[in-house]
């Protein structure tokens, strides 16, 4: 029997300023994280549907965790790049690469996030 899960089910992007980077997420992507804490560590979690497909994640402010934009990238799936990307102007965040088509994927952009993080775009259209 082959296995239909997809091999990431979990993200953290590192943060030092959780309240800072919850609103930054919030207001590009347009839904509510929620905060969360085990023991040191302190998290915003993405939304998530039990069972559903795809990854779900959280931002995340501990030692050890240190924001980047060289490392892995996550991409988050959005109905619209550019409208994404210009809330993400707008908000303290800044495009490192415009919608950029990748065939008969669809197309994907960069930006950097409040907190020095380099994150992902997909789209279909």
């Amino acid at each position: 029997m082959t296995d239909q899960t997809n091999p990431v089910n979990w993200f953290e992007i590192p943060v030092t300023d959780l309240e800072r980077a919850k609103h930054f997420h919030e207001t590009v992507f347009g839904f509510q994280l929620s905060l969360n804490e085990m023991g040191s560590m302190k998290m915003a979690w993405f939304p998530m549907t039990q069972d559903g497909g795809g990854a779900t994640g959280t931002l995340m402010k501990s030692e050890g965790y240190a924001p980047s934009c060289a490392g892995t990238l996550v991409y988050f799936s959005v109905p619209a790049i550019e409208g994404t990307l210009a809330r993400v102007d707008a908000n303290g965040g800044r495009t490192l690469m415009p919608k950029t088509e990748i065939g008969e994927y669809g197309y994907i952009a960069h930006f950097q996030d409040c907190e020095g993080n380099r994150v992902g775009l997909h789209s279909r259209t």
